[in-house]
């Protein structure tokens, strides 16, 4: 079995049941093999965590990179892409899964690690590349607020109300 399964069946049992249930035997009959072939990937509930996390953030880098294209305030243009891309896109039924990995971390100051990292390399601003740092800044926080509230309440706005939300956002830091 490939290890990306072995993450999805793990993101099933957090999803589906929560933190509590997030056992390596759960996640083994989740994905249909045996506990000593979950082993060969993940050796620990922790490593297996940490691989859940590490892969939110690097999907997430991947869409930033995609939406970038490298013109004054465009990094902050294609973090809010990527966040309403990952939150209202195609992928947001996989998204509301994955994020409960980030669930799973939060407890554990060292599975959290990675996601702390990557929250303040997406955070810093470079000023020869934001036209307005200051608005950058706000307009990153608003996207990662909607994050948070969608995590808590998939239904807090309608897909018009959403769209609109980007199109404040990205105006914010128009070229």
């Amino acid at each position: 079995m490939k290890r990306e399964a072995l993450l999805d069946a793990a993101e099933a049992v957090l999803f589906e049941h929560g933190t509590q249930a997030l056992t390596l035997a759960a996640v083994a009959e989740r994905a249909g093999v045996s506990k000593g072939g979950l082993l060969y990937h993940f050796p620990t509930k922790e490593a297996l965590i940490k691989a859940m996390v590490t892969r939110v953030i690097d999907e997430f880098d991947d869409l930033v990179a995609d939406y970038d294209d490298g013109s004054p305030g465009s990094y902050t243009r294609a973090y809010v892409k990527a966040t309403f891309e990952v939150l209202t896109g195609r992928q947001g039924a996989r998204t509301s899964r994955r994020w409960s990995a980030i669930t799973a971390a939060a407890s554990d100051p060292e599975l959290i690690a990675p996601l702390r990292e990557a929250m303040a390399r997406w955070h810093r601003i470079n000023p020869d590349h934001e036209p307005d740092p200051l608005a950058s800044t706000v307009v990153r926080l608003a996207a990662e607020g909607l994050w948070e509230v969608l995590s808590h309440a998939p239904d807090a706005f309608d897909e018009q109300q959403l769209a609109a939300l980007q199109e404040r956002l990205l105006s914010m830091v128009a070229p």
